[in-house]
């Protein structure tokens, strides 16, 4: 069985493109173990204040930082073309040989109806989604191989061509799902998955699908990986604690699919809303470091091979120095 890495999320909504770097770096230096960054093109609401270009940090996060990084995850569907992840991916995979993982997901309004297209409904979107993974895997399978593919599906157009810079060994594909219908195509069809909090119950169900997936095509899901991304919030106090899961990460505490909202602005309304409590059950929030361990650990029981830390607040270094200190040591698999 493989040990648990325990990596850290760069919020690029959060954090400028430099500031984001170096807090991977210094987390790195504090114990985390490899850096997770969300492709975004607005924040979740205004008062986090930021959103750069994913592709542009993961290059520099590659130079700053020595372990494994990934979009946390990216939608090949709307704004992008999957050829167009594909070659990306593949460039940062020849660079940094063995780090780059590609984590896929089926967009939200949020950042892919800026391109003006119509906004399908969940089925649509999750059926462009797996349409374009099989894109990639061709084009990173045939480029490997030195040949040319094409393509032509329901959503998707490509010419015969080929990725010209690969990497010795293809990128992992992560596929994002929070839903179990997409958690067992993702075993059939992806290198492993990727997955949010949620109730340990249905985290468990989510895992126990994918396996089922993965077996029913002649696949070992024990050799697969299965990622975590967990928020919380940290804090010297309980107050500030709460204060900064308000304030800062209202979204966390909304429960109610947001895929179809387009604004944060509309998300900024939506917070006025939210009391602290609509957290729980959703994201620890404490001062004390062995309550987010507990936390942590219970899902690392579960099963999964990397969980990636988000702290909602602004106070990253003070977090980072904490749990490299006092709970990053103490996680086990």
């Amino acid at each position: 069985m493989a040990s648990l890495s325990v990596g850290y999320s760069a919020m690029l909504e959060q954090f400028a493109p430099q500031e984001a770097v170096a807090l991977s770096a210094f987390a790195e230096e504090n114990g985390f173990d490899g850096v997770m960054a969300a492709d975004h093109f607005q924040p979740w609401v205004p008062q986090q204040g930021e959103s750069s270009f994913v592709w542009a940090v993961l290059a520099a996060l590659g130079e700053r930082t020595n372990g494994n990084f990934g979009p946390g995850v990216t939608a090949p569907t709307f704004r992008w073309h999957p050829a167009m992840v594909a070659q990306a991916s593949a460039t940062l995979g020849a660079m940094y040989p063995g780090r780059h993982w590609l984590g896929l997901g089926s967009g939200e309004a949020l950042n892919e109806h800026i391109v003006g297209q119509y906004w399908p409904e969940a089925h649509e979107r999750i059926s462009r989604m797996f349409e374009a993974v099989d894109i990639i895997k061709k084009l990173f399978a045939a480029s490997l191989a030195g040949r040319d593919v094409k393509h032509a599906g329901p959503f998707y157009k490509l010419e015969s061509t080929r990725l010209w810079t690969m990497p010795a060994v293809a990128p992992e594909i992560l596929i994002a799902t929070s839903g179990p219908v997409t958690a067992k195509r993702a075993g059939k069809t992806a290198d492993g998955l990727i997955t949010v909090e949620a109730p340990r119950e249905k985290v468990a169900m989510l895992l126990s699908r994918f396996d089922e997936g993965a077996r029913s095509v002649g696949r070992d899901p024990a050799a697969m990986t299965k990622v975590l991304q967990l928020h919380l919030s940290w804090a010297p106090t309980d107050e500030e604690a709460r204060r900064n899961a308000v304030l800062e990460w209202p979204n966390g505490g909304m429960r109610f699919p947001k895929s179809d909202i387009r604004s944060p602005f509309e998300f900024e309304q939506m917070a006025r809303m939210v009391r602290p409590e609509d957290f729980d059950g959703r994201m620890a929030i404490s001062s004390d470091p062995d309550v987010h361990r507990r936390h942590i650990q219970s899902f690392a029981d579960l099963g999964f091979d990397r969980i990636y830390l988000h702290n909602v607040g602004r106070n990253q270094r003070e977090w980072i120095e904490t749990f490299g200190r006092d709970v990053l040591p103490k996680l086990h698999r």
